[in-house]
């Protein structure tokens, strides 16, 4: 625990103007990131008498070991600049508005040649429109099927989509209405496209429109006598009404309005959020944060504005905010909406009328989120410090293992043996510094040398780290004789790890405060690099280290940490079987009760590993079933092998071809064709292709077919898959 006068900057030394500030750990980690109208006037709060701070704030300060920051222009900069950072950092102490699912979207894909109507999560991709969020995907798949009776636009997959136009077969959605089958060409990809444009406008609202014309058709077909026409046409209108009866007026005079509702107690917070568009609710969605700092609603509001609209632009932003506080300073987040939008934005508090009651409502569901999160034992801030607690009671731990990593084998009888690490940190999964291994060291199934190999190379990196940043006390490197070769390759050791850092950097902890000049946003967020705070692979040792397994593979993990020096990290195993807890060198286990939160903490790190590994392990055994001749061609590249495969039709045609036949392959040189055809020379010939679905020995041509459409991996000579030989 760090004392804060001992890095408390000098008198005078803060400038007193805009700015953004970070306050970092001991190993270099920004574990706080804040702005200011005035850096001097703000950062004075922070240095002053421990007992007079809030518990949280003192937490933070005393778990920092230096500060530093930046210095802008204007508070709209500094608003800008600390989001990006905060999106960057990810610091331990800041507000962070968490949740347990992704949100769906109802999405139209209107960059394809044929838009496709469908559920979408996650980021949100150019050229798709989207509608939302909803709260469950049920509520979408309702809502399209009802409308799909007047829009029959396309919802099937690219796979499927592929095969009925190979067939000349539409789905049994083309068959009874509900889509009007472009992939056999019933409408051409314009009309198909008019179909999308008409679907997207009614969903934004422009309803009476379609109403009106529907109604004038039914008319004219009951006039002609058309009755079944006219009778398809009703149940056409009466779909499109019950569409919008699950979305009712809310607010009068079609308004587009976001309304945003806090509910909070000493610890958390919960944020509610409906979206209205043309006067109806068209969306909803909620946060969970802990106040990890001393925080005001109007605070709370203005982290949950650069949440919801931090990666937004044009009408995603809408005219009209309505919050229960106002953030303090209003004129920056005001305009910093309004630059996100490109024209004027209203931030205000309802005081009356529809959009007060509405309010009212969002209120109450915040209220009820609040309440139903304090129920979840595993997301509750008490009942996780508790599970800490009782963790490090169990294993005679110093303190709490804040940081824990888990690790854990997986493989198929002895074939693509992988391991996993996954993290917790404040009993909670932190799954962006989750990281995948290949065992290299030996070949066949040892789950105990497997576990050495893996506890070795990564600690091999966390020494290597500390090494660098020039962390010693001695100032000796104990990798000083350890060739670089066997630290372990990033690219090689682990896959999903944090992106390449751009070049340059920020101003680094050993710069001179006075030393920083005003600098852009957005200059300063592209210069971000590994030296500056953004986290590291490897970087951070854990507390507590947790193994998938008994006595052998504790011992395995122990002595790893033994031959690298390493004796601050302590070491337990999680036993499958009657879930003991195994230390190194006991010869009993430690038996926590069924109804330990520590015991559970430990079971929801270890399933994770374990979920985590086999997710891998099945992904690489299914890109071995995959595998063509063509993957060992030195630079083809996705594109071209999707070209020749094409252009032939399938791999056994291209085998065959003459290298003059391969060269009429768009992209395909002389010199390339020459290195496919004595690829395919080289390769043995391969192992009849099985459908594993119906065991039915089939041809490269049936085989690459089936693996297209149905997305499932051939067998080549697979071993048996069987429920009990995969681990």
């Amino acid at each position: 625990m760090a004392d804060p006068s001992s890095y408390r900057p000098k008198p005078g030394q803060i400038p007193d103007s805009p700015g953004v500030y970070r306050f970092r750990d001991e190993h270099r980690r920004v574990i706080y990131v804040g702005k200011a109208k005035s850096l001097r006037q703000r950062l004075a709060n922070y240095f002053q008498d421990l007992a007079g701070l809030h518990p949280r704030t003192r937490t933070m300060v005393t778990t920092a070991a230096s500060v530093e920051w930046t210095v802008v222009s204007t508070e709209v900069e500094a608003l800008q600049l600390e989001y990006s950072w905060i999106k960057e950092y990810d610091p331990r102490f800041n507000v962070k508005y968490r949740d347990d699912k992704s949100y769906p979207y109802l999405a139209v894909t209107m960059n394809e040649e044929f838009p496709r109507v469908q559920v979408m999560r996650g980021h949100k991709k150019k050229g798709v429109r989207y509608f939302g969020p909803y709260a469950h995907a049920w509520a979408i798949r309702d809502t399209v099927d009802l409308l799909l009776r007047v829009f029959p636009v396309r919802t099937c997959s690219a796979g499927v989509f592929k095969n009925a136009s190979r067939t000349g077969r539409p789905c049994l959605l083309g068959y009874i209405g509900k889509c009007s089958a472009p992939c056999v060409g019933r409408v051409s990809a314009e009309d198909h496209r008019e179909l999308a444009d008409e679907f997207c406008d009614f969903m934004t609202g422009r309803t009476g429109t379609y109403l009106r014309r529907l109604e004038k058709q039914m008319m004219e077909a009951a006039e002609e006598m058309e009755y079944e026409r006219a009778a398809r046409l009703r149940d056409d209108i009466e779909a499109l009404k019950k569409a919008m009866e699950k979305n009712a007026v809310v607010l009068a005079d079609a308004t587009d309005a976001d309304l945003i509702a806090v509910a909070e107690d000493e610890l958390e917070a919960a944020v509610q959020i409906f979206h209205v568009r043309g006067g109806r609710v068209r969306g909803q969605r909620g946060w969970v944060t802990d106040k990890v700092e001393e925080i005001t609603t109007g605070a709370l509001v203005e982290h949950a504005l650069q949440q919801l609209y931090g990666e937004e632009t044009g009408d995603a932003v809408p005219k009209e905010v309505l919050v229960p506080a106002l953030p303090d300073p209003l004129e920056p987040v005001q305009e910093w909406l309004s630059g996100r939008r490109g024209s004027n934005v209203s931030l205000r508090i309802p005081q009356r009328g529809d959009k007060r009651a509405l309010m009212e409502t969002v209120e109450r569901n915040a209220q009820q989120a609040l309440v139903l999160h304090k129920t979840k034992r595993a997301s509750d801030l008490t009942t996780r410090s508790r599970a800490l607690e009782e963790i490090a009671d169990a294993l005679d731990l110093d303190s709490a293992p804040l940081r824990i990593e888990c690790y854990d084998i997986s493989h198929l009888q002895g074939d693509d043996v992988v391991a996993s690490m996954v993290v917790f940190e404040d009993g909670l999964a932190r799954k962006s510094e989750y990281r995948r291994f290949q065992i290299k060291g030996f070949e066949g199934q040892d789950d105990v040398r497997s576990m050495h190999e893996v506890i070795t190379r990564r600690f091999k990196r966390y020494l290597a780290e500390k090494e660098r940043t020039g962390e010693w006390s001695d100032g000796e490197s104990t990798l000083a004789d350890t060739p670089s070769s066997s630290l372990g390759d990033t690219s090689s050791d682990t896959l999903g790890d944090a992106p390449s850092t751009p070049s340059g950097g920020t101003p680094s902890g050993d710069t001179p405060a006075d030393a920083l000049t005003t600098t852009s946003p957005d200059a300063l967020t592209n210069s971000l690099t590994d030296d500056d705070g953004r986290p590291k692979r490897f970087a951070y040792p854990p507390q507590l280290v947790v193994v998938d397994g008994g006595q052998p593979q504790v011992a395995a993990a122990q002595r790893a940490l033994d031959e690298l020096g390493i004796d601050d990290i302590a070491v337990c195993g999680l036993a499958k079987r009657l879930e003991e807890v195994w230390l190194p060198g006991d010869d009993d286990p430690v038996v926590l009760p069924r109804s330990s939160e520590g015991l559970y903490l430990l079971q929801r790190v270890r399933d994770e590993a374990h979920r985590f590994a086999i997710t891998y392990q099945r992904t690489k055994r299914a890109k071995r079933f995959r595998a063509s001749p063509l993957d060992d061609v030195p630079g083809l590249g996705e594109t071209r092998k999707q070209a020749l495969i094409k252009h032939f039709g399938s791999v056994k045609k291209l085998r065959a071809a003459t290298i003059d036949q391969i060269c009429e392959v768009p992209g395909i040189g002389r010199k390339t064709a020459e290195t496919i055809a004595a690829a395919f020379a080289q390769a043995a010939p391969a192992a009849p292709a099985v459908n594993t679905a119906t065991g039915e020995i089939m041809d490269d041509e049936e085989s690459e077919t089936t693996a297209e459409t149905s997305g499932e991996p051939v067998s080549a000579g697979a071993p048996d898959e069987r429920r009990g030989q995969e681990r």
